[in-house]
């Protein structure tokens, strides 16, 4: 992902993460509608499977077993899991990459249906790395693609527990971090942009997750997800501070080209979850120490909020 707010710290991207939660019940038009436990400690076992896969550059070896592993895992739990196969760009590669998304779907018979969507490749290269030496070097994005993942690993348990009141599907977007900084879109967001040029169906809402493991996380609105989906961000963020997850910030962030924009570019509303504050970003340190299991509960508490509460 790349940011256009040259005011942020970094001059790529920008990430936040998220914190999730307990089981819930709250009482909506006078009947009680539960909601599934977030287990944090459960969700980032499942970023250090993905992270002791080793980088998942599309391509590599560790790419195509981490995909069998998720496409396994997210079988055990969905009514349907298909992949979307489609040829992507890295640089400096002569050849096309063959990339995947991962989708699965919660309630396939349901007419309302939205999209959490998470991207699951790790950057090429270690590129903002401090030390010159490593910046041709892959790394293990622990924050920067498996924390977004885990938590959607860990909300498709819940999904399975107790049916949310809308069909659900979670997309793991393929192909999102080979892009130039400087460049809109380039060579970023490349599974999401495939996917919303072939959506199965029409979505109510799309929130995508993205760095959202950050022991330190801080999440304001993302500029983009404020400007063009404002009534969706309110919503999450008021979820969010009626549940005391102050890791959701007032206020406006920076802006991110991130897996949300195809589908703002298409018309449906579609927010980022992103703490882009992130100081290992694109470099060597991103692993799963810098990373924390509240943080991912955070989110993953909010984002069940947000599906449960209609």
């Amino acid at each position: 992902m790349s940011s256009g707010d040259h005011g942020s710290r970094h001059r790529g991207r920008a990430v936040r993460p998220l914190l999730l939660g307990l089981t819930i019940v709250v009482f909506l038009g006078g009947c009680a509608r539960s909601r599934p436990t977030f287990d944090g400690k459960r969700a980032f076992a499942d970023l250090q499977t993905q992270v002791d896969f080793g980088p998942r550059v599309p391509g590599d070896e560790a790419h195509r077993r981490c995909a069998q592993w998720l496409h396994a895992q997210l079988a055990t739990y969905a009514d349907s899991v298909t992949e979307q196969h489609f040829s992507g760009v890295i640089p400096g590669r002569l050849d096309s990459v063959g990339m995947i998304n991962i989708i699965a779907r919660f309630g396939t018979r349901a007419g309302r249906r939205v999209l959490l969507g998470a991207h699951w490749d790790t950057r090429p290269w270690a590129d903002m790395d401090p030390d010159s030496t490593k910046w041709f070097q892959s790394f293990a994005g622990a924050n920067d693609g498996a924390s977004g993942v885990a938590v959607l690993l860990e909300i498709a348990r819940g999904l399975d527990s107790i049916p949310p009141p809308v069909g659900v599907d979670l997309v793991l977007f393929d192909g999102e971090d080979a892009g130039d900084y400087g460049t809109t879109p380039g060579l970023w967001c490349q599974g999401s942009t495939y996917f919303a040029a072939h959506l199965p169906t029409r979505y109510e809402w799309v929130i995508v997750v993205d760095m959202v493991g950050d022991r330190d996380l801080y999440l304001p609105q993302e500029a983009y997800s404020l400007r063009l989906a404002r009534p969706l961000a309110d919503r999450v963020w008021s979820l969010a501070a009626r549940l005391g997850e102050t890791a959701f910030a007032a206020g406006r962030g920076p802006e991110v080209f991130d897996d949300h924009i195809p589908f703002l570019m298409r018309g449906i509303p579609a927010i980022d979850v992103i703490d882009f504050e992130y100081a290992p970003w694109h470099t060597t340190q991103d692993v799963a120490d810098r990373c924390s299991p509240a943080s991912l509960r955070s989110v993953g508490r909010v984002l069940i909020e947000t599906l449960y509460s209609g």
